[in-house]
């Protein structure tokens, strides 16, 4: 028998065994349960997608009905419009064209989004629906190999246990077979011990002794030395079956290891990748398909883009006038002349110029050519000083705020997205601000348009009547008519030839600095224009009309006489040779290096024009000074002044040129003490402020004492008057 010792250890050895097999058991069933979860959220992951795909199809089906229903509504509008002339191809429109495309545009839109949702309900949708049955019947019959191969796991784990029983029994059977060899071993000694420690006796009582106890000691022997045989041979026997059952046992643990091995490492992955047959490369097949056709949806979307960009950058004015003009051309062409109807029999259709009407014509003819040329040089004037305006309003027009990238800068929270458009642009201060400096720049922009158009028409009548009298009176009469203009311009050119500032210009800014400083909108308004030729009449003919202390002259005709002498000069005060030199200035951002450019390209003038450019534009800083009541800042001035002064070089933009010449003219007015030689450099008549001595200025016409050298502080300006308002803001 086995000691109890012996006994609890080998029911240990089970019972570890048994625990070791009942955790890969749980580990087996935990398998199945986590790749059944893995299968039902495959399955449920499938279902909403479907779900997804189904309610984004509905989406895209209303959207698209909403965005045929607005192309729709207004198509029919525009189909039904009365303009049929309007809708022809060649004669539509840019602005219509660009209507036209964004229609168009809505409607492919329309079409594209119902195509996506077709796509979805009858290509994406049914895909999921495919993998979600592949996917069922792939993880059916790979959960029937997976519990197969658990079965044929548990069977070599039971092979394992009942290998490793006979190894248990067989090695108990030859402990034991071991154990009672030693017990016969045992008693052969005790036998043969005892027999040689009985008690020596006399010779003849031994030898009797002996004869009667031999026979009993031998067949004692004999019969333990037969057991121990016996019991030799059955412990070899048995030793040699513990010994091979101990060998079976070891091949059987060591299968068993490589078994659960194998279904670990390499089983187990083969089931999962079953599972997974074909799943990810169905997905991927069907995201694949709703990227393409959304991307195509983009494709379609931006090759509409671009259409409609392309006729957004063709939006020009002169070519929709001249479309329309032809469009209507029996609308806009000119009508037939006014023929001359004879009355009662008066078939004379001429002007007649026998006396006593020659003298009449003649006198008539000569203020008609004195009349327009003074009408010419005061609408140039106002022509100029509109498209400067026009050139601010289209720079408020054209402003580029139209980028709103930074709307579409989305955080990654994921949080409700609310446009910063409106925060950025509709709700700035500024904007009623600038909203009223537009209002106000239109109207003066259209004040000065009527004007314009207002003086065209007087000049265009009053050459016709001009041209009919000179033709009517011939070439001798036409050499007449314009001698006593050439007179009166001979005076100009007269007091041009000399150094000294002419009575025109010295005169009028005398008077207008000694009452007209503060007068509102000084050189911006224009004056009366009956004025303005008696004032420039009185001067041709030598006298001063504004001398002595008198105020009863209207300061906007004498402002408007200012501008007209440098409007009449056969050359503009800044020549044109220097144009682009000086021009370059406008560049530098600071006002004083502007000004050090402008004094070196000056100073290649004569010396007569630099005197005069010093007397009026030391005038201008002065009237500048006053610009809380006059309204007239530096800028302001030069807007006046830019288009007088100096004229833009044919072959160059207009409007953009005019803008730096204002800005120039701003600057000179500015710095004019820093850009313009002192007395001492160059000898000529400065401006004095009125009351800074006793008289005006050195001029030969109001015959000062000696020339002085003005206080910086007269006729400097702030240095912070850069931030000047515009004429039409």
């Amino acid at each position: 028998m086995t000691s109890p010792a012996k006994f609890r250890k080998e029911k240990e050895i089970v019972a570890e065994y048994d625990t070791q097999v009942k955790e890969i058991r749980a580990q087996l069933v935990e398998q199945l349960k986590c790749l059944d979860q893995q299968c039902e959220l495959r399955v449920q992951l499938l279902q909403d997608l479907q779900d997804f795909f189904r309610k984004k199809a509905e989406i895209e089906v209303d959207y698209s009905r909403n965005l045929e229903k607005l192309a729709e509504r207004f198509l029919t509008k525009t189909r039904s419009t009365k303009d049929h002339l309007l809708k022809k191809e060649h004669s539509i429109l840019s602005p219509v064209n660009c209507w036209n495309l964004l229609l168009l545009q809505v409607k492919r839109e329309s079409r594209d989004h119902a195509t996506l949702s077709d796509l979805y309900l009858n290509n994406i949708i049914p895909r999921f629906a495919q993998i979600s049955e592949d996917s069922g019947r792939l993880f059916k019959k790979s959960k029937e190999v997976g519990v197969q191969l658990q079965e044929d796991l548990m069977k070599v784990l039971n092979e394992l246990y009942t290998v490793m029983k006979t190894y248990h029994m067989y090695n108990t059977d030859s402990m034991n077979a071991e154990s009672k060899l030693k017990d016969a071993e045992k008693q052969e000694e005790k036998q043969m011990g005892r027999s040689d420690r009985q008690t020596p006796r006399s010779p003849d009582t031994l030898s009797s002794i002996k004869t009667d106890e031999k026979p009993v000691r031998r067949s004692s022997v004999k019969k333990i030395e037969k057991m121990k045989e016996k019991r030799q041979a059955k412990y070899t026997e048995n030793k040699l079956k513990a010994i091979k059952a101990r060998n079976e046992y070891l091949l059987a643990l060591e299968a068993t290891n490589s078994c659960v091995f194998k279904y670990y490492i390499h089983d187990l992955s083969d089931i999962i990748d079953c599972c997974d047959l074909g799943y990810h490369a169905s997905l991927h097949r069907a995201m694949r398909t709703y990227l393409s056709a959304e991307q195509n949806v983009e494709t379609s979307k931006h090759s509409g883009m671009e259409t409609l960009e392309g006729a957004a950058e063709s939006l020009e004015a002169n070519g929709d006038k001249q479309k329309l003009m032809e469009t209507y051309n029996n609308v806009f062409c000119p009508p037939a002349r006014f023929d001359f109807q004879s009355h009662m029999g008066d078939t004379r259709g001429v002007v007649c110029a026998q006396q006593p009407l020659e003298s009449e014509l003649l006198q008539r003819c000569q203020q008609l050519q004195s009349r327009l040329s003074t009408l010419k040089i005061e609408n140039e004037e106002v022509k100029k000083t509109m498209e400067a305006t026009l050139s601010t309003i289209q720079d408020m027009v054209t402003v580029e705020d139209y980028d709103v990238s930074e709307c579409f800068h989305h955080s990654n929270s994921m949080e409700s997205v609310k446009s910063t458009f409106s925060e950025s642009y509709l709700s700035k201060p500024s904007l009623a601000k600038r909203r009223a400096n537009q209002q106000e720049t239109e109207q003066f922009y259209f004040t000065k348009l009527k004007e314009f158009l207002e003086g065209r028409s007087l000049i265009t009548k009053l050459e016709a009547k001009h041209d009919l009298i000179d033709k009517t009176m011939g070439e001798s009469q036409k050499s007449d008519c314009c001698l006593a203009s050439g007179r009166r311009n001979s005076a100009l050119r007269k007091q041009e030839s000399g150094e000294v500032i002419p009575l025109m210009v010295e005169s009028c800014i005398r008077f207008i600095s000694r009452h007209g400083l503060q007068h509102e909108g000084i050189f911006r308004v224009s004056g009366s224009q009956v004025e303005v030729n008696d004032i420039k009449n009185a001067f041709e003919r030598g006298e001063d009309p504004l001398a002595g202390d008198q105020n009863d002259h209207d300061m906007d005709s004498i402002a408007g006489v200012l501008k007209l002498y440098f409007r009449g000069l056969d050359h503009a005060l800044f020549p044109k040779e220097v144009f682009h030199d000086i021009i370059s200035c406008v560049s530098m951002e600071s006002l004083q290096e502007r000004a050090i450019h402008v004094k070196k390209v000056l100073k290649s003038l004569p010396n007569k024009t630099l005197i005069i450019m010093r007397y009026l534009f030391a005038f201008l800083n002065h009237l500048s000074q006053y610009s809380d009541e006059n309204m007239m800042d530096p800028y302001n001035l030069a807007i006046c002044f830019g288009p007088t002064l100096m004229s833009v070089p044919e072959g160059n933009d207009q409007v953009s040129c005019q803008a730096h010449v204002n800005e120039l003219i701003k600057t000179i007015i500015i710095h004019h003490d820093t850009i313009f030689p002192g007395p001492q450099e160059v000898q000529g008549a400065i401006y004095i402020v009125p009351g800074a001595g006793d008289d005006f200025c050195d001029s030969p016409h109001c015959e000062p004492p000696l020339v002085e050298e003005p206080a910086p502080e007269t006729v400097s300006v702030s240095r912070n008057s850069e931030d000047v308002m515009a004429l039409t803001v």
